[in-house]
């Protein structure tokens, strides 16, 4: 029992015990592996003091931001390019607002969810593989990938041709319905460039080359806000000019991201296409699934908090409300999510290149910024609660209510702001399998019954409501923590090398860059 965990001043020794293929592919391991694994000399040294920590705390902290500042101004950017349609739909029309925001947010919003979640499965592999030195196998992972999302688009396209119907089955009027489902058939492309851009930005983001896709997508905002001005408005072709210009800023980011990999930047990671990318395509989709699953969960946990909303006696009020303060929510998860993206290539990096501490110690240098960020967020929130609703809405009531769920919008955002960190480090590690179980226990079985039985049963409202699934999340991040206390970190470092040896490499002949 003395390797059950693995603390950051000393570590463990791992003994010579076989490791299933599932603990290899999915999940934290409570056993060794079958190679003696060795601490990498280039891992930091046991922290022995306060001096310590805070000198290693700012090497880390230098590295993290070097990877999230990019990283968050590219998840904004893109983030923007829907919203930014939305703007424009509504200068359009009523009609044209509704179908643009139905569709981003319900049926792009779904195969989003999931196309990424499949997506961050290379999170995972190239972050080791890159750490292990096994630059070759990047390419050929990102190709795989490739095969296995545009393959899940030609299934999710279903969902896209049928929008029309499902809509009316989920009973949206006839007309938002019709438009919404016309406009989902022209958006059909930008599903296909989902499947190829994740992927990509995964390969990017293991190799630490954020920058690039920061200035990508910056380009792309710029270039969307000018043509969805000029198509929308000017030459009026409405929602066929949101579809273009939609459509061409995510093809847009593709290519340019795609020129940028075969122009030479990324060396031996990039050699050419490969028919290693048809290879271990089983394993691969179970990897991928598992991301998918357990993004999903998290993703659409919140969504459900809106539609629970919309059934109580105030309904517009409490889904007005809410939305102001889901916006608000969803523009500050932008740094968590830019913190999620760096904290998983610093741990899949240095698993990969048998560095535990430095892993470990990444893990706490993300999450107390997090924290720290999301509590002077709160802060801000808290002193201008009675100001920031105007900008919002001139509805007194929805005003008051979001004023009176500040705090616990306060108290969201700080949780919020930890949870995908945690959630950034289970992608790195290759967790996906049992944290996509925690969710559901936490989520689904605890929070959003909860919630039920707080805001309709005991008629707390959208604060029952609220309160119920905050605290499954507050649960979800507590098991998460325990998981990462009881990790032997050393054993990690053990199943990243298996992982990359399963999945074409060689930890033997690895090279450093």
């Amino acid at each position: 029992m003395e390797d059950a965990k693995q603390t950051l001043l000393s570590p463990a020794l791992v003994g010579e015990d076989s490791l299933h293929e599932e603990q290899i592919l999915s999940k934290p391991s409570n056993r060794s592996s079958s190679t003696t694994f060795t601490v990498g000399t280039e891992d930091i040294p046991p922290i022995n003091g306060v001096r310590d920590f805070f000198r290693e705390y700012l090497v880390e902290s230098k590295k993290l931001w070097f990877l999230a500042g990019p990283a968050i101004f590219t998840s904004i950017c893109q983030y923007s390019l829907g919203a930014i349609t939305q703007v424009f739909s509504g200068q359009v029309g009523t009609l044209a607002l509704a179908a643009v925001s139905v569709e981003n947010s319900v049926i792009a919003g779904f195969s989003f969810g999931a196309m990424l979640g499949m997506g961050s499965a290379l999170e995972t592999l190239c972050g080791q593989a890159f750490g292990a030195g096994q630059l070759d196998m990047l390419g050929v992972y990102m190709q795989r990938s490739w095969v296995i999302l545009n393959s899940t688009a030609l299934l999710l396209s279903l969902l896209y041709i049928f929008a029309a119907q499902i809509l009316r089955l989920i009973g949206q009027t006839e007309s938002i319905s019709k438009a919404a489902g016309i406009f989902s058939i022209w958006m059909i492309p930008q599903l296909f460039a989902y499947a190829f851009n994740f992927p990509t930005a995964k390969f990017l983001q293991a190799q630490s080359k954020m920058m690039a896709m920061a200035v990508i997508a910056g380009v792309a905002l710029v270039v969307h806000v000018v043509l969805s001005w000029l198509l929308m408005l000017k030459l009026g072709w409405g929602l066929v000019g949101a579809a273009i210009v939609l459509n061409m800023s995510w093809i847009f980011i593709d290519v340019a991201q795609f020129l940028y990999i075969i122009s030479g930047t990324c060396g031996r990671a990039w050699t050419g296409f490969s028919s290693k990318a048809f290879q271990h395509l089983w394993g691969f989709v179970r990897l991928s699934l598992a991301s998918a699953i357990m993004l999903c969960l998290e993703v659409w946990y919140f969504m459900a908090l809106i539609l629970f909303a919309g059934y109580l006696k105030d309904a517009e009020v409490s889904v007005g409300a809410l939305s102001i303060c889901m916006n608000i929510l969803g523009w500050t998860v932008m740094v968590s999510i830019g913190m999620n993206a760096a904290i998983s290539v610093r741990v899949s990096n240095e698993l990969g290149a048998g560095h535990p501490r430095t892993a470990k110690f990444s893990l706490v240098v993300a999450v107390t910024s997090s924290f720290m960020i999301g509590v002077i967020t709160s802060i801000v929130l808290i002193i201008f609660r009675n100001d920031y609703p105007y900008l919002f809405s001139n509805d007194p009531q929805v005003q008051d209510l979001v004023v009176e769920l500040t705090p616990l919008l306060a108290l969201c955002i700080i949780i919020n702001n930890v949870q995908p960190v945690l959630s950034g480090m289970a992608i790195g590690a290759g967790w996906q399998t049992v944290v996509a179980y925690v969710n559901i226990a936490c989520y689904y079985f605890f929070g959003i019954p909860l919630g039920l039985i707080l805001g309709f049963t005991l008629q707390m409202g959208v604060k029952g409501i609220w309160y119920g699934m905050l605290l499954g999340t507050v649960m979800q991040t507590c098991v998460l923590f325990g998981m990462i206390y009881k990790t032997n970190w050393n054993k990690e470092a053990s199943i990243a090398e298996e992982r990359i040896k399963q999945w074409g490499g060689d930890i033997d002949t690895k090279e450093k860059t």
